[in-house]
């Protein structure tokens, strides 16, 4: 009887020693055979590129090449944005290997394929799976696939409709004008003053989002917006390394810091949205916020398809939609804002283009929805931004199945790159005026700016998973910069210093000094 709790023990210790030597045969599996086995098959095909090296594949090396000076004042950034892709395609060619840790990633260059890769209905190319620390960051719709992804963007998708984003020029507006005002304040006294716009615009797109997204609850939107601020550098950090699948359950400090920051969002948007939801269900309908025309959408699913199948989304799911929101609708347009207000200041001639047309669609008076339609010249000016300096700067799309694409067939578990910024930088697409900023080339509209009406133009993705925020992104900005003009007029600062490099979007990484004169 006394042996009985030694032989608890010895067996528990036989289980422990089990599991870790499954641990041990699976990670030898997923850091050595798989990828062995994935190099092997691509290779015999034609496919040459970087050789992958255990565990961690390109990662290192790629770290070690992004510590880069500054630029001169042009446009050919990708040898600092993506120095390690730039240097494997002059290596390699426009179709090549390399690798995301233990993962083979095939760079597809060709805009066709891309389009096809892209448009593709049959669930033969999804989202990547990612490494599970961004789940904290955000997921949602953007990286779902199959029926969840149709049921969460047929739920979501009535919250951007035109219509709706009309009722949300009010949060607009006043954003804007509060930015406005902090600026005018600044130059009373001379008339100009140097000023780095780049955290104006982040602090901007975080209260248009906190105010867009929850309405009346915006304070609570605002400490979200500095949570997955907070969250973001965390993940950066993180992601330098290799994955190793169950480290982020060790207590170390930087794991507890992202756990103590998950727990407070979630405890964030969970009280609203069942506030929210309380609300609706006693009465209180015609929501202009996302947060409220997203669960007035979703209880209607539940209402036509019942709490199970194809009913709505849970509360977490919502949650997890509420973090994208973030995520995507600040970070996107903060950067848009950026580089517009960059390359307006080097033209100052297409400044005064954009200058002329808002003040005869608007004069003085503040911009109104329907009017930021007709700013043609602007829309040109914001295209070509995004045609130099795309906020995400690739794509990536994951083979479900053994493919073929382009008379290469793609094993399973290959990643397809799609580098949105080489595609927008290449002169066989745009012509040998590439590197120039040109907003006339969108004088026909994006279908018909690149040589040959290819359709070479990827900034908000394309196809079926489009982004939904693209038409909120655009009028946000043109709301922005028309409000900017009517008072001001800019230049770079000689501290300028011109340095665009991607932490997840396409940023600067000394700020944008300018010097603004009030007009």
């Amino acid at each position: 009887m006394e042996k009985a709790p030694w032989s608890a023990v010895a067996m528990a210790m036989a289980a422990g020693a089990a599991g870790l030597v499954l641990w041990a045969l699976w990670l030898s599996i997923s850091l050595w055979w798989r990828p062995r086995r994935l190099e092997c098959a691509l290779r015999a095909q034609g496919l040459v590129g970087t050789r992958y090296r255990f565990p961690s594949g390109d990662l290192k090396e790629n770290a070690r090449l992004v510590r880069a000076k500054p630029l001169p004042l042009s446009h050919c950034i990708i040898p600092r944005v993506s120095p390690f892709l730039h240097r494997a395609i002059n290596q390699f060619g426009k179709f090549c290997i390399t690798w995301a840790g233990p993962v083979p990633r095939i760079i597809i260059m060709d805009s066709k394929l891309v389009r096809e890769i892209l448009t593709t209905k049959s669930g033969l190319f999804l989202k990547p799976k990612f490494n599970p620390l961004w789940k904290v960051l955000a997921t949602g719709i953007a990286n779902y696939d199959g029926e969840k992804w149709a049921k969460h963007r047929s739920i979501i998708n009535p919250a951007f409709h035109v219509e709706k984003l009309k009722h949300m020029q009010p949060a607009f507006s006043n954003c804007c004008s509060e930015l406005i005002g902090r600026w005018e304040k600044l130059v009373d006294s001379s008339e100009t003053c140097e000023l780095d716009v780049w955290p104006e615009f982040q602090n901007l797109t975080g209260d248009v989002i906190s105010r867009t997204a929850f309405g009346s609850s915006f304070e609570e939107g605002r400490r979200i917006f500095q949570i997955q601020t907070e969250q973001a550098e965390l993940l950066i950090q993180a992601s330098q390394t290799v994955y190793i699948p169950g480290f982020r359950f060790f207590p170390t400090q930087m794991n507890r810091r992202r756990n103590q920051l998950d727990k407070e969002v979630r405890s964030l948007l969970k009280s609203m949205i069942e506030k929210r939801e309380k609300a609706i269900k006693y009465g209180e309908k015609n929501s202009t916020d996302l947060l409220g025309l997203m669960i007035e959408s979703n209880l209607k699913q539940f209402e036509e398809h019942g709490k199970f199948g194809s009913g709505g989304m849970t509360t977490e799911d919502i949650i997890k939609e509420c973090k994208l929101f973030y995520f995507a609708g600040q970070e996107t347009t903060s950067v848009l804002l950026n580089w517009t207000i960059v390359l307006l200041s080097i033209y100052p001639s297409w400044q005064e283009k954009a200058r002329e047309e808002v003040m005869q669609i608007f004069g003085k008076n503040a911009p109104d929805f329907d009017g930021l339609s007709h700013l043609k010249i602007m829309s040109m000016i914001l295209h070509e931004v995004l045609r130099l300096y795309p906020p995400v700067i690739l794509l990536g799309r994951t083979t479900y199945k053994s493919t073929e694409l382009g008379g290469i067939t793609y094993p399973k578990g290959v990643i397809l790159s799609l580098p949105v910024i080489f595609i927008h930088h290449d002169p066989k697409i745009w012509g040998e005026d590439v590197l120039e900023f040109k907003p006339e080339r969108f004088t026909d509209g994006i279908s018909k700016a690149a040589k040959n009406n290819q359709m070479a133009f990827f900034s908000f993705g394309w196809g079926p998973r489009i982004c939904l925020g693209q038409n909120f992104a655009m009028a946000e900005a043109k709301m922005c910069l028309s409000m900017i003009l009517q008072r001001f007029r800019f230049e770079l600062s000689p501290s300028y210093i011109h340095a665009p490099y991607t932490v997840i979007t396409l940023q600067p990484q000394h700020g944008t000094q300018i010097l603004l004169h009030k007009l």
